[in-house]
């Protein structure tokens, strides 16, 4: 990505770097016609990605209609998307009856899922998880479907490797993992036995200024708390870049589903990334815990040799998370927890 600026200033200058088209996102869309629906188009990655669908078909001339299915339970998070002239659907998923009633598209980006809570609320998880996707498949039989995962299905692997790669057999750890895991089976048995055409999306660990481990990791070390190391190692994604990949995958959907990591191109040191913002901040690090031998780690390599490699570098997302950080700029104050090792969250 080119005309990188040194600093975020705010939330509008954040949203259109993580909503920037990349020519290989346009060459993409260009081949993916017909109208697109983004089901729970409201969480943390959703906003950007429909608006980098729609700046891709400004700059290409193409013409489709863009709808977002959520339960909008904040009216404002709604109101942006209509005005950037998403058309958006409000209702439970869960609903069958709702799910019917959604408009026939060609292309379905699947971004539903629960994972925090998930602990003492374990029926709710696997339903979202693993019942919804079989509404989905039903409704969308003639459709292609791209649908998030996680790289947690894998579970722990070695840190001294190269992480998990997309033929590796998933080893979930906890109830959350499995219920992932869960969720690509049943669409995996419905592509198989409808010949939809899918991409499973596994995805370890989108961040930008608001959100993600890094953030979490930023905070601890300017509010100097103490820092457990014992999960000592993570990969992570700017998620510009994580957009940009997903909608790259799209023409490549096939029957059974294809998959496709979406990680940074680094495998990283925790306490490293602490030590650079406790330089970035000049503040005092304190650490508890040993670095376990292994982590959730995933291999996006495949990725990047089909479709690119990411264009912002880990030292210029921890610049922008320091200084959005320093700056007192809004924060979304959702934890990732990444540094859970029973798979609770």
């Amino acid at each position: 990505m080119t005309n990188l600026p040194a600093t975020i200033d705010n939330i509008e200058q954040l949203d259109e770097l993580l909503s920037r088209p990349t020519p290989q996102v346009l060459s993409a869309l260009k081949q993916t016609e017909g109208d697109l629906i983004l089901l729970g188009i409201a969480g943390k990655m959703g906003p950007t990605l429909a608006r980098m669908i729609l700046r891709s078909d400004e700059e290409t001339g193409t013409r489709r209609r863009i709808y977002g299915v959520s339960r909008f339970s904040d009216e404002s998070s709604r109101q942006p998307l209509e005005y950037l002239g998403i058309e958006t659907l409000k209702g439970d998923l869960l609903d069958a009856d709702f799910i019917n009633s959604l408009p026939d598209v060609p292309h379905v980006i699947y971004m539903a899922g629960m994972k925090f809570g998930a602990t003492g609320n374990e029926s709710l998880t696997w339903a979202m998880n693993t019942y919804l996707p079989a509404l989905v498949c039903n409704k969308y039989r003639n459709s292609r479907i791209t649908a998030f995962s996680t790289g947690n299905v894998y579970g722990l692997v070695n840190s001294s490797g190269q992480g998990s790669v997309e033929t590796d057999k998933p080893d979930p750890v906890g109830e959350y993992a499995m219920s992932c895991l869960g969720r690509e089976r049943m669409f995996e048995h419905f592509s198989r036995t409808l010949n939809i055409p899918m991409t499973f999306i596994r995805l370890n660990y989108a961040v930008e200024c608001r959100y993600g481990v890094l953030v979490d990791l930023a905070l601890q070390v300017y509010q100097e708390k103490t820092i457990d190391v014992s999960m000592g190692y993570v990969n992570v994604i700017w998620q510009g870049d994580a957009n940009a990949m997903t909608l790259c995958s799209l023409p490549d959907a096939t029957s059974p589903p294809s998959y496709l990591n979406v990680a940074g191109p680094q495998i990283l040191s925790v306490r490293k990334i602490c030590e650079r913002f406790g330089t970035l901040f000049d503040k005092p690090l304190q650490f508890s815990g040993t670095e376990a031998e292994d982590a959730l780690i995933n291999n996006g390599q495949f990725g990047h040799h089909r479709y690119s490699i990411p264009q912002v570098d880990v030292e210029q997302m921890t610049d922008w998370i320091a200084d959005w950080i320093k700056n007192d700029r809004p924060l979304l104050g959702k934890p990732t927890h990444f540094e859970s090792r029973s798979g609770k969250f």
